[in-house]
């Protein structure tokens, strides 16, 4: 807590105390002690002497509240003004609240009465404290914060009144800490001054709190002023008597003609300044009423909002303490006409006239100023109840208007769903939806109710509500125009929702047709492919019969592509009803499409293979049960069952064949078997090396032949020949291998493939 607000508080409890303990009572707590308004109520009472409304003892919180009220009203009737003083914040707790309460009753009846050579309130006792303090060394009074600091003012007013209480001369300005204390405690003890203050918060603190140095400093003041004035008032009864005294000797001496024209003239020369006293009061007065009666009379609170009204009541407080200030005048005006009446005025019934049109005037303003606060009152609370309403509505209309948009934003969100169980999820959430609907309409009645009571209080007491609802943008047609569009929008989203439905069954009769014919088409393919691997390494009968069993596979296969077409057919429905995924199938169509594209390729790949074989076994003269040996081993040695050996089975397969493999010599059978480095020994490429180690001797000539028909009777073949008569792969094989022909008839890119065939079959070195 702050500094100063901590000495307020201390200064300001000790304060309070000094007068409760007269009730017999005292507060601990100056924030929670005052809240319910009872001790508060209290305080004044033993301040002023008057008694207060009675207090309301229950413990609900408007009888706090009424309690704090009155008290504050009372404040005010003594012409003080407690501007930002309410009493929902005493009743709160709020401690600078209720610190800025305390002051202003201190100001009010401990202060503000302290006059002083025609200086009041602070002023006035600052004064008093100089004109104290003046004989003594060391101390300059100035202010009420540092000029105290040191202890020695306090020291010196109560030397100043009670010299047996301090002996001054043993005071040291560089004790301040010392000094302030045994201010503190003589004051307690012998002058009923309770300590307010504490010495080291005082001399440690930069400036001292203003208003705790001021209310301390005050109780000097009534501890020694009150003495003083007892004082005073005897010496001045003293002199009245000897002036009473001297005066009836004096009448009794002087009597005659002298004393009756002296009389005459005073009465006369009386009269005609009175006469022009009333004159002058009397038109000052009726300057000041013009217009008045007009003003107080009007109905502008009536559509004035609440802060209008509450700077009208703060106009017409104003007016009041005006009203009050012009009372002694009124009454001036009443004491002269009833003087010049006394001393037999010749005007006096044109004076009483005037008089009795001001007296006449005074009570009806006095009528219209109470019945003006009575209606600014009334209406006051009228309005804090509609302010109240007006905060109550904004409170719970912005979270229900909040829901509502958020319930309009789900009403319209697109939604995007790929199977009928995401669709259901949708339908179940909008289901719930729909089952808090009823208990938001109950939210919206009590809403709306809010707005009907303001209605109906401004119909009742004839309010006009001017302006909108200050804490709130949103209007009760806002939150009705709201509720109708989730209405409408509740059976529209119920339209989307089963229309989705709809095309989330259909879609999932397309996965099922789909799936139910993909769960076929693609193991058929699987097991077409696993028999025509075996036919191709079958070794039990002939490859004419092999060939025969082909035939019929690619007969099959074919007349199988309706199925496939078919396929395709529901495929292409499913793309058009854009459907991702099918957990009925792990088939897609393009598995299926490369399924089939392989089983073709396959089947014809095999065909060819088989074809080639029988055209290898015819031209080399190569036996059937050769043929049979040679898939037998490959058979034996293709471990995965795919078709193909890697190297070292195929290793392993010539070494059981018999062969002698050095690795150079096993290099070279490798760039013959897989001359593309892929790594694998298909079976046809296995046949190839095969019949060729088993063919006759003279099969370069043959092959050398071959190149001279392809080469048109030349000793050498160009690229583009090779090319454009060979395989790709053949082809490039013998580009990469062929050297260059060196004869005299080359022409440029000749290829020499008789060196190449003699190499091939291992008549010269390549």
């Amino acid at each position: 807590m702050h500094r100063k607000l901590s000495h307020s508080i201390q200064t300001f409890t000790a304060w309070c105390n000094s007068h409760l303990r007269k009730a017999g009572t005292q507060i601990e707590n100056i924030e929670e002690d005052f809240r319910n308004g009872l001790k508060l109520m209290l305080l004044l009472e033993v301040i002023s002497g008057e008694r207060l409304p009675k207090p309301d003892k229950g413990k609900m919180r408007f009888h706090k509240i009424a309690n704090v009220n009155k008290a504050l009203d009372y404040i005010s009737s003594k012409g003080v003004k407690l501007v930002s003083i309410g009493a929902e914040e005493i009743v709160d707790g709020n401690v600078k609240m209720t610190l800025g309460m305390i002051w202003t009753i201190i100001l009010r009846f401990a202060i503000q009465d302290i006059s002083v050579e025609e200086t009041s309130a602070k002023e006035g006792l600052l004064l008093w404290c100089q004109r104290k303090t003046a004989p003594y060394r060391n101390v300059n009074v100035q202010n009420f914060h540092i000029s105290w600091k040191d202890g020695l003012a306090l020291c010196a007013l109560i030397h100043r009144h009670r010299p047996d209480l301090i002996d001054y001369s043993k005071l040291r300005k560089d004790d301040p800490i010392g000094n302030l204390n045994t201010a503190f405690e003589v004051a307690e003890k012998y002058l009923d001054i309770p300590k307010m203050l504490d010495a080291e918060d005082i001399v440690n603190t930069p400036k001292p709190d203003e208003k705790a140095i001021m209310t301390y400093v005050s109780c000097f003041y009534h501890a020694f002023a009150g003495a003083e004035q007892v004082k005073l008032t005897a010496k001045l009864c003293l002199f009245v008597c000897l002036f009473v005294c001297l005066f009836v000797c004096l009448e009794q001496v002087e009597k005659g003609y002298e004393e009756w024209l002296l009389t005459e003239i005073r009465r006369l020369e009386r009269l005609d300044h009175l006469a022009e006293k009333f004159k002058q009061k009397c038109s000052l007065h009726e300057s000041w009423t013009t217009g008045k009666e007009h003003l107080l009379s009007q109905k502008d609170y009536e559509t004035a909002s609440l802060m209008e009204i509450r700077a009208l009541m703060r106009k017409h407080e104003a007016f009041e303490s005006d009203l009050a200030a012009h009372q002694d005048r009124v009454e001036q005006i009443a004491a002269i006409a009833q003087e010049l009446n006394e001393l037999d005025y010749h005007d006096a019934a044109s004076v009483n006239t005037r008089c009795q049109g001001i007296c006449d005037q005074w009570d009806n303003l006095g009528t219209l100023t109470q019945k003006r606060r009575d209606a600014l009152e009334r209406v006051e609370k009228l309005w804090e109840t509609i302010d109240q309403l007006y905060l109550e509505f904004a409170k719970r209309a912005a979270p229900f208007n909040n829901w509502m948009d958020g319930a309009m934003e789900d009403l319209q969100d697109m939604f995007i769903v790929h199977s009928i169980e995401e669709i259901q999820s949708l339908i179940t959430a909008h289901d719930q939806f729909k089952a808090t609907l009823p208990e938001a309409d109950k939210e919206r009645i009590a809403v709306m109710g809010i707005q009907n009571e303001i209605t109906k209080i401004a119909q009742t007491y004839g309010i006009k509500l001017v302006g909108v609802n200050p804490y709130t943008v949103l209007s009760p047609q806002d939150i009705t125009n709201k509720w109708e569009a989730v209405k409408q929008l509740v059976p529209l989203r119920d339209q989307m929702l089963q229309e989705e439905v709809a095309r989330q069954q259909a879609n999932e009769r397309l996965r099922r047709s789909f799936a139910a014919q993909a769960n076929i088409i693609g193991p058929w393919i699987q097991t077409k492919m696993e028999e025509i691997g075996h036919v191709s390494v079958d070794i039990t009968g002939s490859l004419e019969e092999q060939m025969n069993n082909l035939k019929q596979y690619e007969q099959n296969i074919i007349n199988y592509k309706s199925n496939i077409d078919k396929l395709e057919g529901d495929h292409q429905l499913i793309q058009e009803a854009l459907i991702f995924d099918n957990k009925h199938t792990n088939y897609t169509m393009e598995h299926i499409r490369v399924g089939w594209e392989q089983l073709l390729t396959t089947i014809a790949r095999t065909i060819n293979e088989v074809e080639n074989q029988i055209l290898t076994r015819d031209a080399k003269g190569i036996s059937q049960e050769q043929l049979n040996e040679f898939r037998a081993s490959f058979n034996h040695f293709d471990r995965k069952r795919n078709g193909m050996m890697d190297p070292d089975d195929f290793r392993a397969c010539l070494i059981s064949m018999g062969y002698d493999l050095g690795e150079v010599e096993f290099a070279r059978i490798m760039t013959l078997v897989d001359p593309n480095n892929t790594g694998v020994v298909t079976f046809q490429a296995f046949i190839d090396f095969m019949t060729r180690e088993t063919a006759e001797t003279d099969t370069a000539e043959q092959v050398m032949a071959s190149f001279k028909i392809l080469a048109s009777d030349k000793p050498y073949i160009t690229v583009e020949e090779l090319r454009r008569e060979l395989p790709p792969e053949q082809a490039e094989y013998c580009i990469s291998r062929m050297t260059k022909y060196t004869g005299f008839d080359a022409s440029p890119g000749a290829l020499d493939y008789i060196s190449f065939s003699s190499a091939l079959y291992g008549e010269s070195d390549l």
